[in-house]
């Protein structure tokens, strides 16, 4: 412990003698460490951490899928078949989401809700942490109204009052009890501020019917010792016998099943692990250009450890003081990389925190703390190994007569080094390229409409205010109208769902006269209700036929008898137009002109059948990069007049500006309404690019850092190389040599071990950035012009970084040079 100590104490001074070096070797360390830490934070809390409930191993997530869609909610009566019926789960719940309109106490406020199972919380082995949640007996039709409070709301809206419980609030013209609180950390579903019982709608025609599928996906625990494969295959069998049963509704009906952990990560897996090794990569170009530092400062410390050897310090005694310093300036290093882990956490949430799930959970905890110690003590080691190994080798008479050479080996040592990083940084370079050029080609995506002056927001009538279609149709026709005499305001109109977002539902359909496919094989649309002013205001170019128009409602079923159709077929018998996309119009019809053509919503004989009476342009509905390849389909919304819309408007005025006016006049209409996702279609876009912009900016930050680094070590060696060969240089001149035989000589090394890096970079990369394929879009992970203009581009920086030193060597007076040593 005293020798320890000694070497600590001998380490710090010589730290501190040299604190060139020194700050640069710290610095390098501080963002190495820390940014290898903010990422394994996110990969921590994302991937490697448990969910947060307990033996969350066992909790399951379900969905319905078919042989047309991969992911479909569920029916509710399929689900109380799954749950009543499967061996192999403890409990199994439903939930979806909802906006509800909270009223009263305050300013009317649209609330996310979770409408859940009873089951969900004894699934989760969560409780209230104030009253308690909904029980099975409240999670049935006619059952008393409850809801379940999320901590931030009681906090946000009620003031943290415990005096809540049992009190009644008012959700869509609704009186509800309140009768619990869940704990701050619950969160789930997620962006859900409350919960109520989702069997009380379960009464509902529609929801009786095992075609309709409202949203609902599956949360299942498995029970002690049964396996995935056992629970699938259980299921699959309660679902084909479903499906013999039920063959209208149910034909090629089958059950996904899969880690609830999975749902969360298995969109950003790929990316994180790209991120990781990225910044591994800078950490390792750290380590080589501080390996080199030191071998340098070795070198100069060739007749200290000389004079150490002479006097009987052995060869061990000797590299456990280099490792003793290196390991101290690791320490120093990390430490001031948890500072900078910090920041760039920050940084990473701020960018894009709904690009990562489990974000709430991303922090510096014990766990990053140890990651933190592990890798300071590993890079320690790894970047003062090689150079403490070589000053244990000691001649002690060579070194006490030479003063000024290195030695072969180490050239050769810091040459490898120079060739890694170069290496290294090549591969970061073109996976950045690779990245640049995608977010370009995704941000040249033509989405079929206009962003520009274009700002959304959204409302939902409460069903028991707005029960008639008079109603509801009177409320947006008022408000177009009101928000169309705004100053700067152009046009109005509403949607149920704005693309870029996947906001549209899916219904199924068949070609009027045509021959009906098996029920498994029925086509899917993109459906989506609009005013007659939607195509205008987002710029969507008409092909052929017609836009909507006013005349486009429901009085053609006046005076038809209607009573013996449920609620959903009355609503769906008020359509008989239909405004299809491109897309459609080339698959089903490639050589005829399609408006005139029909279509029915269904193969039964009460479907509705709809005329096209237009053909538009095809939109991006679930993304930039995405694209389902369904057909979409525009209905009008005086046809089937629905309580929640989204609506648009397209004016010069700042948007910002606009929203007390909008807030205002809705109010004039109904007080009690609010509104809601206030946006710009410019604010949209982004967000449908964030995951991507989020990869983006990381990867080129880690490569900046990686080519800045790779800089400072050409350089280094290089300038380096010139000091040792001084003598040399000095005799090759007095012998004839020209500053430019001297120049070339400088350039030509440097550019040697620039080149064989990018050689190797070039391998490495091409095997590397196949892991990226999934990241990109419209390039390959190959890409030739991005391999060959990121090779050329270091290749350029590498000469610019031998091209000081080379220009040092051809100053050197060759009188001074002689006496050197």
């Amino acid at each position: 412990m005293h020798i320890l100590w000694h070497d600590l104490r001998y380490g710090a001074r010589m730290l501190m003698k040299n604190p060139g070096i020194s700050f640069v070797v710290i610095l390098a360390l501080a963002l190495g460490i820390g940014a290898n830490t903010a990422i394994f934070s996110v990969v921590n809390a994302v991937l490697l951490r448990p969910l947060p409930y307990e033996e969350s191993g066992r909790l399951v997530f379900l969905n319905e899928r078919n042989q047309t869609m991969d992911e479909m909610s569920i029916s509710y009566p399929n689900f109380t078949d799954w749950r009543n019926q499967n061996h192999v789960f403890e409990k199994l719940a439903v939930y979806n989401r909802q906006s509800y309109n909270l009223t009263g106490a305050g300013d009317a406020e649209r609330i996310v809700a979770g409408q859940v199972s009873a089951d969900l919380f004894p699934i989760l082995r969560v409780n209230a942490a104030l009253g308690r949640v909904f029980t099975n007996e409240e999670d049935k039709p006619g059952a008393t109204p409850v809801v379940v409070l999320s901590y931030g709301l009681w906090q946000r809206r009620f003031g943290g009052q415990a005096s809540i419980i049992n009190q009644p609030v008012t959700l869509n013209a609704k009186s509800y009890t309140v009768i619990g609180v869940m704990p701050q950390n619950y969160a789930y579903p997620s962006r859900v501020e409350m919960w109520v019982p989702v069997g009380q709608l379960s009464g509902d025609s529609t929801w009786l019917s095992r075609g309709n599928h409202p949203g609902l996906y599956g949360v299942a625990r498995l029970r002690p010792g049964v396996t995935m494969a056992q629970a699938q295959a259980d299921m699959e069998n309660i679902a084909v016998n479903l499906e013999k049963q039920y063959p209208d509704t149910n034909a090629a009906g089958r059950v996904k099943m899969q880690p609830l952990l999975e749902v969360f990560v298995s969109d950003v897996r790929r990316a994180l692990w790209v991120l990781t090794a990225a910044v591994a990569f800078v950490l390792l170009i750290a380590c080589a250009n501080i390996a080199n530092l030191l071998l340098a400062r070795a070198s100069a410390r060739q007749k200290e450890m000389a004079i150490r050897s002479a006097r009987g310090a052995g060869r061990w005694r000797i590299a456990r003081q280099l490792l003793t310093e290196s390991i101290l300036l690791a320490v120093i290093g990390g430490t001031l990389g948890l500072l900078v882990a910090r920041w760039g956490i920050e940084l990473i949430l701020y960018i894009s925190p709904e690009s990562i799930p489990r974000s709430r959970e991303i922090g510096l905890d014990w766990q990053v703390l140890v990651f933190t110690i592990g890798i300071s003590l590993l890079t320690g080691l790894l970047f003062g190994l090689v150079p403490a190994l070589q000053a244990g080798v000691v001649d002690v008479h060579e070194t006490l007569k030479e003063t000024g050479r290195g030695t072969s080996g180490r050239h050769w040592l810091r040459s490898s080094l120079v060739v890694v990083e170069v290496a290294t940084t090549l591969v970061l370079l073109i996976g950045a390229g690779l990245m640049i050029r995608s977010f370009y080609r995704l941000q040249k995506v033509n989405p079929g409409f206009s962003y520009e002056h274009l700002t959304s927001f959204t409302v939902s009538l409460p069903q028991k205010k707005y029960q008639t279609e008079a109603q509801r149709g009177e409320f947006f026709t008022r408000l177009l109208e009101n928000l169309r005499a705004l100053p700067g305001v152009e046009s109005t109109a509403a949607a149920s769902g704005l693309p870029l977002g996947n906001n549209g539902w899916q219904t199924s359909f068949v070609v009027d006269g045509r021959p009906l496919p098996p029920r498994s094989e029925t086509p899917l649309m993109e459906a989506c209700l609009v005013t007659p002013d939607y195509f205008r205001a987002m710029n969507i170019p008409l092909k052929s036929g017609r836009y909507f128009t006013d005349r486009d409602d429901r009085s053609f079923i006046a005076g038809k008898d209607l009573s013996k159709l449920t609620e959903d077929e009355r609503t769906m018998a008020g359509l008989n137009a239909v405004i299809i996309d491109q897309e459609f119009a080339k698959r089903y019809w490639p050589d005829e002109e399609a408006a005139g053509k029909r279509i029915k919503l269904g193969d039964d004989d009460s479907a509705p059948v709809l005329t096209v009476v237009g053909v538009v342009g095809r939109v991006k509905m679930e993304g930039l990069a995405q694209d389902s390849h369904r057909v979409q389909g525009y209905f009008s919304f005086a046809q089937v007049l629905q309580n929640g819309m989204t609506v648009i408007i397209k004016g010069s005025a700042d948007p910002n500006q606009m929203v007390a006016a909008i807030r205002q006049k809705v109010k004039e209409i109904d007080p009690d309404q609010p509104i809601y996702s206030v946006r710009t279609m410019d604010d949209i876009r982004s967000e449908s690019v964030a995951p991507e912009r989020l990869n983006l900016m990381l990867l080129s930050i880690f490569a900046g850092l990686a080519l800045v680094l790779a800089i400072v070590g050409i350089y280094g060696v290089m300038s380096y190389t010139v000091t040792q060969r001084t003598h040399e240089i000095g005799i090759r001149m007095a012998i004839g040599a020209q500053p430019r035989d001297v120049f070339k000589m400088v350039i030509g090394q440097g550019m040697l071990l620039a080149l064989v890096g990018v050689a190797f970079g070039l391998v490495g990369a091409f095997g590397l950035t196949r892991l990226m394929a999934t990241m990109l879009f419209g390039v390959e992970p190959t890409d030739p012009a991005t391999f060959a203009s990121i090779a050329v581009l270091l290749t350029g920086v590498a000469l610019i970084a031998c091209y000081v030193p080379g220009r040092r060597a051809t100053k050197v007076d060759p009188v001074v040079s002689l006496r050197y040593e």
